[in-house]
């Protein structure tokens, strides 16, 4: 089918909830796709970061169809040895105690919200379940995570929100202490915030909100949906701030372009979910977990995670080597990066881009974000670099 053949059957049958770019895509190769038209592109959203190993791996397509020849899905009921595997290859690369599966990110910050009030409730009792987040958070579209979202246009709508959150200012320590009283159990917090803009933490801040935790025994919780699974040049990203969550989230790229989300916990809460406090369907499935443990082979590796980095210093300085004046700079870590440019000129990058065959995505108010696959190779950098040149000329 043609794109309008399609797009006019989509507006007839699927409901209006995004607002799609104008291709309809057909196939992928590595780093590049191709929409039904045969326009060939290069992807540097990579599924907003799930694809981590990009199109048609046959690490990942094989794993999957060797494991849909088996068992596709048992329900937790029942144990399976992807589902074990996979939590094993968690566990050991971190250090941590134990993993809960689920199907998405939201899920898994759900999952993590209840882990960190029943954990408070079990030692101290009721009236000790608030979370503190940071404004400019992301943490989900459900009705808990948009609550737990620190951007007041996602608090419309859909009341009631359920309650239990406060925010406090990202990289300012008296904020968060002024947010965390006595009936504080949890603070929440992406170390890289994605959505709101592709924006850092400071390091010196995150270190004193870990020391924080300690001291007043809330959990840490790191929302590594977006920047875990090796976007930042580590598995995760707070090994490179140099800390120990108590639960760590994650999504997105672990399961290489299949539907997964995880809660990572360390051994001191990581028996607080029991028979019957938390469940679900189809998280863990041994489809998905045997894609998971394909990403996981080949992302967890030295090697891999340097190129990483590397591939992310080359990605910045190449665009920042432009020169133009509306490239106002470059931020971010590994491959996950923002172009910053005037909020009134960013729709209009994005879409030149598009035309001229470059993907890119959006961000807080002036971020043209960047999650290419982690495996994207040089020459497609090099050559989505000069079409940037002809759309920022």
């Amino acid at each position: 089918m043609t794109y309008q053949e399609l797009k006019s059957e989509e507006q007839q049958y699927v409901m209006n909830t995004y607002a799609r770019f104008p291709i309809a895509l057909d196939r992928g190769e590595g780093a590049r796709l191709w929409d039904v038209e045969g326009k060939e592109y290069i992807d540097l959203a990579s599924g907003i970061g799930v694809n981590a190993l990009g199109y048609n791996d046959p690490r990942v397509a094989d794993a999957i169809a060797e494991q849909a020849h088996k068992l596709c899905h048992v329900s937790n009921l029942y144990t399976t040895a992807p589902m074990v595997q996979a939590a094993k290859k968690l566990v050991t690369a971190t250090g941590m105690g134990k993993v809960f599966f689920a199907n998405s990110g939201a899920e898994a910050n759900e999952g993590a919200i209840k882990l960190a009030r029943k954990y408070s409730y079990d030692k101290y009792g009721e009236g000790r379940n608030k979370i503190v987040t940071l404004r400019n958070s992301f943490h989900g579209r459900t009705v808990t995570t948009l609550k737990a979202t620190g951007q007041a246009r996602f608090h419309d709508f859909f009341f009631p929100f359920t309650e239990g959150f406060d925010y406090a200012q990202a990289d300012n320590l008296d904020s968060v202490k002024e947010k965390a009283d006595a009936s504080t159990c949890a603070v929440m917090m992406e170390l890289i915030q994605g959505e709101g803009g592709v924006l850092p933490l400071d390091r010196g801040f995150v270190k004193a909100v870990e020391a924080l935790c300690r001291e007043r025994d809330l959990l840490l919780i790191i929302d590594e949906v977006q920047t875990g699974i090796g976007r930042t040049g580590a598995l995760f990203c707070f090994q490179n701030y140099g800390i120990k969550p108590d639960v760590v989230t994650m999504a997105k790229g672990l399961g290489g372009g299949v539907p997964v989300g995880a809660v990572l916990a360390d051994t001191s809460c990581c028996d607080v979910l029991v028979p019957g406090t938390h469940a679900t369907t189809f998280g863990g499935s041994p489809l998905v977990c045997a894609a998971a443990n394909a990403v996981l082979d080949a992302v967890n590796n030295p090697k891999f995670l340097t190129a990483v980095c590397e591939k992310g210093n080359y990605l910045r300085d190449r665009i920042l080597g432009i020169g133009s004046p509306d490239i106002q700079g470059v931020r971010g870590m590994g491959l996950m990066l923002a172009i910053l440019v005037e909020p009134e000129k960013r729709a209009g990058f994005v879409n030149a881009l598009l035309e001229k065959g470059v993907l890119v995505l959006t961000a807080g108010q002036n971020a043209i974000r960047l999650l290419p696959p982690l495996t994207i190779g040089y020459a497609d950098m090099n050559a989505a670099v000069e079409i940037m040149k002809e759309v920022f000329a």
